[in-house]
C-alpha cells in the first residue's frame, strides 16, 4: 500500500492546489477520520459494559475480553495480506467495501447478542476486525497521497488521532446506549459514524486510491522482516498497544468493582485515557521534530518512563482526582509511542518498502492489543487487579529498556 511519500501525491484530487487547504483535502481527511473513529468506537465499546455482558452471557472475564481482542487478533492476521492487496488495488473502493462490511457486522452482532449467541457475536466481530485493518492501512495510504510532503505528517497524525477519538466515544457512550437500548445495541451504534464518514470521503477522494505500478516485491518484503530495527520498533508498538488496551479493557471494570463507582461514571473516567491520545498522537511528531531536533529516541524513552510508574501504582491510588490524573498522564505517555512508531518504522527501511514496514508495524502492534485484554482478564480472575497492574507495569519497564536501545534513523 502506498503511503504517498514515493508517489509525491501526484494522483490526488486537484493536484494544482495541493497546499492542504482546499475543501477536497479537508473533506478527505475528515471523512477518512470519521470512518476510522466509528470503527475504533465499535472496536472498544464492549469493554465499557463488560460486567453487563458477563452477567447476560454467563462468561468469565477472560472470555468476555475476547469480544475486544478478537478484532485485534483478526487485524494481526489480516494486516500484511491486506497491505499486499491494497498495493495492487483501488484503496478508495476497498475503504468503501470495508465500511459496508462493518454495517453488516454491526447488524449481525446486534441480532446474535439479543439471542445470547456468544460465538456468533465473536464471528461478527472478526468481520469487523478485517474492516478495521482495511480502513486503517488504506486510510494512511490515501491521506498520504492527498497532501504535499510538507503537510503529510500533520495529515497522517490527524488521521491516526481518530483511533483515540473513537475509543473515547465508545468508552463514554457505551454504558448509556446499553442502559437505554440493551447491551447488544452497542454493536449497531457506531456504524452510522463510519457511514457518515464514507459519505464525506467518497466525493473528496475521487481520483485517489489507484494501485501503484511499483508494489513491493517478495524480496523487498523479506528485507523488512530481516531488519532488526524494524523488529525493535515493532516490539515497542506491541508493548504500547498492550498497555493501552489493558487500561481500556479493564480500567472501567476496576473502577466499578474495586473503587465502587457506577458503570456510567467508570466508563466516562476511563474515556479520558484514550481521549488524551488525540493530543499525544499529533504532538509526538512535533515534540520529536521541534523539541528534540528530529531525534526519535527521547520521545520513546519518555513515553515508557512516564507510563511505567503510573501503571505500577494505579491500584494504590485512593483519590478520584489522583486516578483521573493517572489516567490523563499515562494515556498521554503511552500514546506518544503509538503516534510516533508509524513514522519511525518508515524511516528505518528503504523508502520503496516503507508501506510494507507500516503494515508490519500494524500487525505486530495489534498483536499486543489482541493478547492484552485476554491475558489481563485471566490474571484478574486468578490473582486480582493488583497483580494484573503489576504485570502490565513490568511490560512498561521492558519498553523503557528497549526504547533506550533504539537507534536514531540517521545513524542506521
Amino acid at each position: 500500500m502506498s503511503t504517498g511519500s514515493e508517489s509525491g501525491g501526484q494522483n490526488g484530487p486537484d493536484s494544482s492546489r495541493r497546499d492542504g487547504t482546499d475543501w477536497r483535502t479537508v473533506g478527505l481527511v475528515a471523512g477518512a477520520s470519521l470512518m476510522s473513529a466509528g470503527l475504533a468506537a465499535y472496536e472498544i465499546v464492549p469493554a465499557s459494559v463488560t460486567p453487563i455482558i458477563q452477567e447476560s452471557l454467563g462468561v468469565s472475564s477472560s472470555v468476555a475480553g475476547l469480544l475486544v481482542s478478537i478484532m485485534f487478533g483478526t487485524a494481526v492476521v489480516a494486516s500484511l495480506p491486506v497491505g499486499a492487496v491494497l498495493d495492487r488495488t483501488d484503496t478508495r473502493r476497498a475503504m468503501a467495501l470495508a465500511v459496508l462490511a462493518l454495517f453488516v457486522a454491526g447488524v449481525w452482532g446486534w441480532i446474535a447478542g439479543r439471542q445470547g449467541n456468544y460465538w456468533s457475536v465473536i464471528a461478527s466481530r472478526a468481520v469487523g476486525g478485517v474492516a478495521y485493518v482495511v480502513v486503517w492501512n488504506a486510510g494512511i495510504d490515501i491521506v498520504s497521497r492527498a497532501v504535499s510532503a510538507e503537510h503529510r505528517a500533520t495529515a497522517v497524525g490527524i488521521f491516526t488521532a481518530s483511533g483515540p477519538v473513537g475509543f473515547a466515544i465508545g468508552q463514554g457512550t457505551g454504558p448509556l446506549i446499553a442502559a437505554r437500548f440493551g447491551w447488544p445495541a452497542i454493536f449497531l451504534a457506531f456504524t452510522g459514524v463510519a457511514l457518515l464518514g464514507l459519505l464525506v470521503f467518497l466525493p473528496a477522494s475521487r481520483g485517489l486510491g489507484s494501485a501503484r505500478s511499483d508494489a513491493p516485491s517478495v524480496s523487498a518484503f523479506a528485507s523488512v522482516l530481516g531488519n532488526g530495527t524494524v523488529w525493535l520498533v515493532g516490539a515497542l508498538g506491541f508493548l504500547s498497544y498492550a498497555l493501552y488496551l489493558f487500561v481500556n479493557s479493564w480500567g472501567s471494570t476496576y473502577l466499578t468493582r474495586e473503587v465502587g463507582l457506577s458503570l456510567a461514571v467508570s466508563g466516562g473516567l476511563v474515556a479520558i485515557f484514550p481521549a488524551v491520545g488525540v493530543l499525544a498522537r499529533i504532538s509526538s511528531g512535533l515534540l520529536s521534530d521541534r523539541v528534540f531536533g528530529g531525534r526519535r529516541q527521547p520521545v520513546l524513552v519518555g513515553s515508557f518512563a512516564v507510563a511505567a510508574p503510573l501503571v505500577l501504582g494505579f491500584t494504590h491510588l485512593s483519590s478520584i482526582w489522583l486516578l483521573i490524573g493517572a489516567l490523563l498522564l499515562s494515556g498521554f505517555a503511552i500514546q506518544l509511542t503509538l503516534g510516533l512508531s508509524f513514522t519511525y518504522v518508515r524511516e528505518v527501511v528503504d523508502p520503496h518498502v516503507a508501506a510494507t514496514a507500516v503494515a508490519f508495524q500494524t500487525s505486530v502492534g495489534l498483536a499486543g492489543a489482541f493478547l492484552s485484554p485476554i491475558v489481563g482478564g485471566a490474571i484478574v480472575d486468578s490473582a486480582g487487579f493488583d497483580i494484573a497492574f503489576l504485570f502490565v507495569g513490568l511490560l512498561a519497564v521492558t519498553g523503557l529498556v528497549l526504547a533506550w536501545r533504539a537507534p536514531e534513523p540517521a545513524t542506521l
